[in-house]
């Protein structure tokens, strides 16, 4: 907020306490601030229940139809809340609009309501306890809008505050028993500060198509009444209506006016101009798509679809895709698409009567179409530009800070896609962390008029959506320290209080878990059976997190249990499963490669279990939940993939189930080795460990056969620890290997385990320890193994820049955090320079050896088109070795594959190496040269660092 002026801050520090204030349930903490909504009665406040009586909404019959519906769902709200019927009496709620309430706009002449804040405001409200309003009346709590939609949003914030969620019908959460409710009086008044916030519901089959069947009979008037109400109740405007063979406007002539009643601007995506779906060209359009060979029909079609909508408020998408979603052409005809948007600004003209500025339009630089804009395609300043992301949540192109246009720009963001190199539509995956930090520049950049988000069926997309559009209400309002306590904020909305913590940790690390790569694109290859144990860690993890689910459910009141399944339970159980199948799969192929038959049959049973779990959950979601309300809405197959398109029916991962022998011998299985060994073999050897990690390290004993076997684990150095002795093995044992630090002496060494089932048949297991010489004198990140992991916001210090601060974004990582310099319009940096802003880590090398550092960093794309953006490295003093994120590869290794590896692993990879290094102490500076960029962790190594997905897990440093 560098720059501010005293005025504006203090108003955004107010703005970012009213909204979490607004966030919270009625009887939380804060209760002190006007119009705050509190439990039980406050001495001086008005009355909003008491004794279980709500007070009456009054409107004025002349205001806006949608005014009206919004205050009817106030008056059920209060009802329900209260588990009363309004009555009444000396005390009211009255709603209008200016101009439209004749209340209103007296109380306004009189200068007993200050609508200053709001008037000429868009969808601004103000709130205000008033005094004698009118005859019979001592005490109105008096809402205002400044248009339709202000009005609206009054309305709604009062009931979200009140204790109703927005979520109420879409997730089943219950409203809340509130008999004593008041409010603080005084007057608050508020606004949007991105224009156009919406959803856009896509790839809505099978899931949503075949609830929505169900229920309404198709996507219908009855089904999109419940989602333009849940966009208002969360302070959205704008719609991108489901189109996968679907027409809001052609199913059904109700639905087009019933928005524009209602308050929502209906568009059409980024491929469906001039407000005609997709699918109607197959249905009534002649010829080919093509403006080359068939302009005069294409501008017929288009004409009827302004003619439709003309007497609504919408916003017009213009230009031209190819049928299907395609490209329009091959490389980039601008010429042509300038005479398209030129022509369909005519048909605009003639239709409504007005200029085409008047009217909003957008034009969707969606894929293919950015490379207009880059090359330098003009369109009249009053369209606004709408960038997009790479649709794995990396915006594509922001506009240069300061750049204006009437239109403005704005961004398409993604929560679910269809396409490469894989769909991801089952579950949520988005970080609100990563959700904001993209946001937080598009909004720093100056793209504010329009914010929209695909989020698919809508279902599970409900704690993201919240979060996409309360931050477009107001993006100076969501700093990072707001952010950050968000998603407790909304479990308190959500359920009870004294659950929210609970639940927001849980939400916080399955959406963290959750992002570390796609659910679709997740099989048994994904995590390491060997190195560092990842993938029983990464699973393990997820099964803590399932068993701190089913916790909190049990302890929820019933009348709870079907929000919570639908919002936290299903998605944390569904998850570990999904992890838990991959890894008995993955554990049945290593077992059966390594001649440990018993163990690769039983991990094909598990399998089978985690398989067939897989379908119960869904059972559970569809059957249980709320009497059968969402059937249908978890029907997304998962399981199965072959390339990026979905499979048809879910397909179960293939699992070997060999022979057992009835006769056994024993085997020796190691970490870091897939080979199964046998008794008197050679070359077994543990990963090396240190005094610094203290590593503890694990061989597997097996059977190969029916019958048990016989051995005996044995120790040749004392300083190992290890349960030595006999011991009979059907199937497998795990034995853990550790060091007795204390008795290692200083130096590198070679310890024996010794596995044998007669004295002449035995197997050699080196184990190899480093003490270093003055070990205890060695601080920062020592480099005894050979590497070690750091994470990026763990620097051993941290150094500002004139007009740029360092600020850690929790749970930004794959593994940690993040960090990154704010803000993000931040000048470039000289790398270097003592003033520039640079990270420090101390290291200690205990050899003379080149190092490689692997810096990993958030995935990001250029979006400043400025040729790349730039960090350096440099080690004890040296010449910083500049990386350019975006330009480093060659082009043929920065190619279509290469991006679909970094939006997969969700992480980019860089790394430098310094050829001449002395041992001992060193310091490594991270340089920033382009702000924008978020760290998240470093390798750094002077050997082989063992492969795995998420890397050596970080170190603490000394």
């Amino acid at each position: 907020m560098a720059g501010l002026s005293a005025l504006r801050l203090a108003l955004v520090v107010i703005l970012a306490f009213a909204l979490v204030c607004g966030r919270a349930r009625a009887e939380g903490p804060a209760c002190s601030q006007p119009l705050d909504v509190c439990a039980g009665q406050m001495k001086g406040a008005f009355p909003l229940i008491a004794g279980g009586v709500p007070v009456a909404v009054i409107t004025d019959a002349a205001d806006w139809p949608g005014v009206l519906r919004a205050a009817g769902n106030l008056t059920t709200d209060l009802s329900e809340l209260a588990r009363g019927e309004a009555a009444a009496g000396e005390f009211v709620v009255i709603a209008g609009t200016l101009g439209r309430s004749a209340v209103i706009d007296r109380l306004a002449a009189e200068g007993r309501l200050d609508v200053s804040a709001i008037e000429g405001v868009w969808e601004g409200y103000v709130q205000a306890v008033v005094d004698a309003p009118s005859e019979g009346v001592s005490r109105a709590l008096v809402i205002a809008g400044a248009d339709k939609r202000g009005t609206i949003y009054g309305i709604y914030d009062l009931s979200e505050r009140a204790g109703v969620s927005p979520w109420k019908w879409w997730a089943d959460v219950p409203v809340p028993h509130r008999p004593e409710l008041s409010v603080i009086a005084g007057s608050r008044a508020d606004w949007p500060r991105v224009k156009y916030r919406g959803i856009f519901i896509n790839d809505e089959k099978p899931a949503l198509y075949g609830w929505v069947n169900h229920h309404y009979g198709g996507f219908k008037s009855g089904f999109y009444e419940r989602v333009f109400e849940l966009i208002l109740r969360n302070k959205g405007n704008y719609l991108w209506p489901a189109m996968w063979g679907e027409s809001i406007y052609d199913d059904d002539p109700l639905s087009g006016p019933l928005a524009d009643e209602m308050g929502v601007l209906v568009g059409k995506s980024h491929h469906e101009p001039m407000g005609r779906a997709h699918v109607e060209w197959a249905r009534y359009g002649e010829g080919r798509w093509d403006y080359t060979l068939n302009d005069e029909v294409l501008r017929g079609f288009w004409r009827d679809g302004i003619e439709r909508m003309k007497d609504w408020e919408t916003i017009v998408t213009l230009g031209m895709r190819g049928d299907g979603d395609e490209a329009m052409t091959e490389g980039t005809a601008i010429a042509l698409l300038e005479r398209i948007v030129a022509d369909q600004r005519e048909i605009i003209r003639d239709v409504t009567g007005k200029p085409a500025s008047e009217q909003p339009s957008i034009w969707a630089l969606y894929k293919e179409v950015q490379d207009y804009y880059d090359q330098g395609m003009q369109v009249p300043d009053d369209i606004t530009l709408l960038f997009a992301d790479d649709n794995w949540g990396n915006i594509r192109r922001l506009p240069k800070p300061g750049s204006e246009r009437p239109g403005g720009y704005g961004v398409y963001y993604h929560f679910d896609y269809v396409g490469g190199p894989r769909n991801y539509k089952w579950l949520n995956t988005n970080q609100i962390e990563r959700v904001w930090e993209q946001m937080n520049l598009a909004w720093e950049f100056g793209a504010r008029q329009i914010w929209i988000v695909n989020v698919g069926d809508i279902k599970p997309m409900e704690f993201p959506i919240s979060f996409f559009l309360d931050q477009a209400w107001n993006p100076e309002a969501m700093p990072r320290e707001r952010m950050s306590g968000y998603t407790e904020v909304w479990a308190a909305q959500q359920f009870p209080a004294e659950h929210a913590g609970e639940i927001a940790q849980i939400t916080d690390l399955y959406t963290k878990y959750a992002s570390r790569r796609k659910h679709e694109l997740v099989d048994p290859e994904t995590f390491s059976v060997v190195n560092f144990d990842e993938f029983r860690r990464v699973t393990a993890e997820l099964e803590a997190l399932a068993a701190r689910a089913d916790a909190v459910r049990a302890k929820l009141p019933a009348e709870y249990d079907d929000a919570y399944v639908q919002l936290v339970w299903f998605s944390v159980l569904a998850t570990t499963n999904l992890y838990q199948l991959y890894e008995a799969a993955a554990l049945n192929r290593l077992y059966a490669a390594q001649g440990r038959a018993p163990d690769a049959r039983a991990q094909a049973e598990r399998a089978e279990a985690f398989y067939a779990r897989d379908a119960e959950l869904t059972r559970i979601y569809h059957e249980d939940v709320a009497d059968g309300k969402w059937v249908h809405m978890m029907s997304q197959t998962h399981i199965g993939y072959t390339y990026w398109q979905q499979p048809e029916e879910q397909v179960m991962p293939a699992v070997e189930r060999p022979d057992i022998p009835a006769k056994s011998a024993a085997g020796v299985a190691i970490e870091g080795d897939t080979r199964g060994l046998r008794l008197g073999k050679k070359g077994a050897a543990l990963p090396l460990s240190d005094v610094f990690e203290q590593q503890a390290r694990w061989i597997d004993v097996f059977s190969t056969g029916e019958e048990p076997v016989t051995v005996r684990v044995s120790a040749r150095e004392d300083w190992i620890q290890v349960a030595e002795g006999k011991r009979s093995v059907s199937g497998s044992e795990r034995i853990e290997v550790r060091i007795d630090w204390e008795k290692v002496p200083e130096g590198r060494h070679t310890g024996e385990l010794r596995v044998r089932s007669r004295w002449w048949n035995s197997l050699k297991i080196a184990v190899p320890v480093y003490k270093p010489r003055g070990w205890e004198a060695a601080r920062g990140y020592p480099l005894a193994s050979g590497f070690v992991a750091i994470d990026a916001a763990a620097a051993s210090r941290r150094s500002d820049g004139p007009q740029a601060s360092w600020s850690v974004i929790p749970n930004l990582g794959r593994t940690g955090d993040g960090i990154t310099l704010v803000p993000g319009t931040a000048p470039e940096f000289e790398p270097g320079n003592d003033a520039a802003p640079h990270l420090e880590y101390d290291l200690h090398l205990f050899e003379a050896k080149p190092v490689t550092v692997e810096v990993e960093l958030a995935p990001t794309l250029d979006f400043k088109g400025d040729g790349g953006m730039r960090f350096a490295l440099s080690l004890g003093g040296s010449e910083p070795v500049i990386v350019n994120v975006h330009t480093q590869l060659t082009p043929a290794d920065w190619s279509e594959s290469h991006w679909e590896a970094t939006v997969a692993k969700n992480s980019h990879h860089h790394t430098v190496t310094f050829p001449d290094v002395a041992a001992g102490a060193q310091t490594l500076t991270l340089w920033v040269i382009d702000a924008p960029l978020v760290f998240q962790k470093l390798v750094v190594s002077q050997a082989d660092v063992p492969e795995s997905y998420l890397g050596p897990p970080v170190s603490a440093p000394r």
